[in-house]
Order: C-alpha cells, then structure tokens, then sequence
C-alpha cells in the first residue's frame, strides 16, 4: 500500500457515528472539525484534557470515561485512535479494519487506513494538503503548503474567482492609507474576483497594477461634470455595472465612511436594489500619525483625538465644525484634507485658546515610499507649508502627542 498515494475525499459525516479513542492533545485538535461537521461523536477515554472536558460538557460529543475495549468501534462511520497506549491502538485499528472503518492513528500513520490532511479554510473553500508518499512523511512541509494556498486566497494574491456561485453586487472597500500591504484580507480578496474597479485617486493604486487584464478600472477622479455630479456620476457607474451581472468593487482610500461619502453611494445602492458590502479600512487619521511616529493618544498627554475635515474655512458657511470649541480641548486634533486650509484654520484656534506655540506636525503621502514629516507650531505652521511647499494628501496632527517621540521617522 505505501508504494500508491493515498486518494483524496470528502467525508460527510453529518449524524454519522464517529468514535475517538484518547482525550489528549491530538483529540483536542481534531475534534472541533469533526464537531463543525456535524457528527455523532463518541469519545472513548479514562481522561481528557480540560478543552476536551468542556466540549463533553457542552453535549458536544458524548464521553464514556474508560480504556478502549473491543467492540467499540460497531457501527463507526470514522475512527481516530489517539491514546497513549500501543497495545490498544493497534486492536483498536485492527477492530477497525475488520469492520471496514476508515481509520486514522496518530501514532502510526503507515498502519492507518486513512490521514488526517493538513486543513485551512477560505471564503467558503476548504484547502486539504496530503502528501503522496506513504514513507518519509514530512507533516511541517503539507502545513506550510497549506499555509501559502490559505493565505493567498485570502489576500488575493493567489486569484481564484467564482464562477458559478459569484453574486452580482458592489463592494465598497477601503483601502487604507495608500500602503498596498494595509489593505484588509478581505478587501484585497474582493478585489482580486472583481470584474470592475471603480477607484479613488488616494486608494492603494500599486494594488491595480495586479488585476488581470480583464477587469476594467474606472478613475473616480476623471469622472467630469464637478464635485457634485462627479459623485453622481461615480453612483451612477456603480449601479450600472452592478446591473450588468459584474462585481463591482468601489477602492476608496482610507475607510469608506471616513470623509469618504461611503453611504451617500451605499444609499444609492440601496435604492436602486443593488446588494452592497462595505469592507472597512485602516483610516488615515490614526495610521498616517501612527507612521510618522506620533501616536494620537498616550498616557498622561492626551486622552482623547478628534478628528475633523478642513475641506472648508472655519469662516465657511458651510463649515460643520465648531472651531471654538475644538481650540478648548486639551487632546490631540487630526485634521484630514486641510493643507490649503491650515493657515485660517491655526489662526482660528490660537483666536479662540488655543496656546500659539502649540506643535502641528504634517504628514504628506503617509505610509507610502514618498512620505515625509514636517513640524511646526499653530503660530508658524501657515508659513511652514508654503516654504516647504506642503502638497496634499497630507494628515495634519495638533497637539502636544507630537513630540512625544522626537526625531521619529523624520
């Protein structure tokens, strides 16, 4: 038998009796499997391990509190023979052979009728890794196997899109700052099964760079007819490809509900029946400060952040923002797409409490290969960026947490 691979299968062990012979560590690694698949379980053991304990508490598999003994494998569907005792491992397998009971020990596989394959899961697709070779078993390398197919699918980076059972609809995803590697693991997996992205200019665009030459990528920022319609065009875009059958993946920079108008799309979406999923991302607020080096809260300097849009003046009748109350606080104010805006928006601060000399530093194209850190005060931050020629996008920090570490990724 060791000179012929092992044949892969299935087992669908739904109701089906399954006896395990041993509490100890092996059966507390198999048995929350052969729980989820749903079997009748039998465990044979004078002892168990405290986890294996609880889920007999639990009524999860049924425990009877002795040696193995003949007979108890009648009727199994599957065995796993995992006690610490040679004698009754090897009539336990024996028992099993007779009544034609696929078997698995832990203590000899090549005396086994059946392995237990190296197992991870995916978006609903189960990776089973077995090695051909009966002799020379190498357990570590079918993990690791298992391991890199696991974490490809889950991070894209190994392409495998659905067919049969993909369901038309959009996916607004965001995709962190601008560093491709921060882009959550399912973000990143959507992405990769998209037939249409529609993206931002501030997403993770070296990410677009991998898609296969079939899916169509829509500049967000070239859509024309100004800031209002170019919102609509972009809602337009998504329900139209949606209703052509395509997944559609909406790439946001950020998170999509961060200044990001995530749910003025997502409700238009819904209007027009179209299914959505909204896949959160690491927000340039927190991650931008964090890469620069400057933590936004830390202990006895600030216990709070707020973070706010600088879009419009603090003099802008359509400003949201209530300055004056921001300038009493005595945490750390990030303040997102305010470069243009930073001179009134200091000016405004310091007129209303805020301490002149109050640090401010300026992060431009955080966690990329360009970012750079500028630092200032609230009285010469104006200035700083027109010297320094300060560009957008850039998360700009106010408060003392900015030097907290000095010298830090500068």
């Amino acid at each position: 038998m060791a000179e012929h691979p092992a044949y892969p299968v299935g087992l669908r062990l739904t109701g089906r009796r399954v006896v395990v012979l041993g509490g100890g560590q092996v059966a507390q690694r198999r048995l929350p499997a052969l729980i989820a698949a749903g079997a009748d379980i039998h465990l044979v053991s004078p002892q168990a391990t405290p986890s294996v304990e609880a889920m007999a508490d639990a009524g999860e598999i049924t425990w009877t509190k002795r040696p193995y003994e003949d007979g108890d494998l009648a009727d199994a569907w599957y065995a796993l023979i995992a006690t610490s005792d040679p004698t009754a491992n090897t009539a336990a397998s024996a028992e099993a052979e007779r009544h034609r009971v696929w078997c698995v020990r832990s203590d000899d596989a090549d005396a086994a009728t059946a392995w237990t394959p190296a197992t991870g899961h995916s978006a609903g697709v189960t990776v089973a890794v077995l090695t051909t070779e009966a002799k020379g078993r190498d357990p570590r390398h079918t993990a690791a196997i298992r391991d890199a197919v696991v974490e490809g699918l889950r991070d894209g980076t190994l392409v495998a899109p659905h067919h049969r059972t993909r369901t038309p609809g959009v996916a607004l995803v965001g995709g962190g700052p601008g560093d491709p590697d921060l882009i959550t693991v399912r973000g990143r997996r959507l992405l990769a099964e998209a037939d249409v992205v529609i993206a931002d200019r501030l997403g993770p665009r070296d990410l677009l760079a991998e898609l296969p030459p079939h899916v169509e990528v829509i500049d967000a920022a070239k859509i024309p007819y100004g800031r209002y319609m170019a919102q609509e065009a972009i809602n337009n875009a998504l329900i139209e490809h949606a209703k052509q059958g395509k997944s559609v993946v909406r790439l946001k920079g950020g998170d999509p509900f961060v200044f990001g108008r995530g749910m003025e799309e997502a409700l238009a979406l819904a209007e027009a029946g179209i299914a959505c999923t909204v896949v959160p991302g690491i927000s340039s607020s927190i991650s931008v400060p964090g890469a620069a080096g400057i933590p936004v809260t830390h202990r006895g300097v600030a216990h709070e952040f707020t973070v706010v849009s600088g879009h419009v003046a603090p003099d802008d009748e359509r400003s949201l923002v209530d300055w004056a109350s921001l300038a009493k606080l005595r945490g750390t104010l990030v303040v997102l797409m305010g470069v243009d805006k930073i001179g009134k928006i200091a000016e405004t601060l310091v007129a209303h409490g805020k301490p002149a000399d109050t640090p401010v530093a300026l992060v431009q194209e955080g966690t990329t290969a360009a970012q750079r850190r500028v630092d200032a005060t609230l009285a010469t931050v104006a200035e700083t960026v027109r010297t320094e020629d300060v560009k957008p996008p850039a998360v700009i920090v106010i408060g003392e947490v900015v030097n907290v570490g000095p010298g830090l990724h500068k």
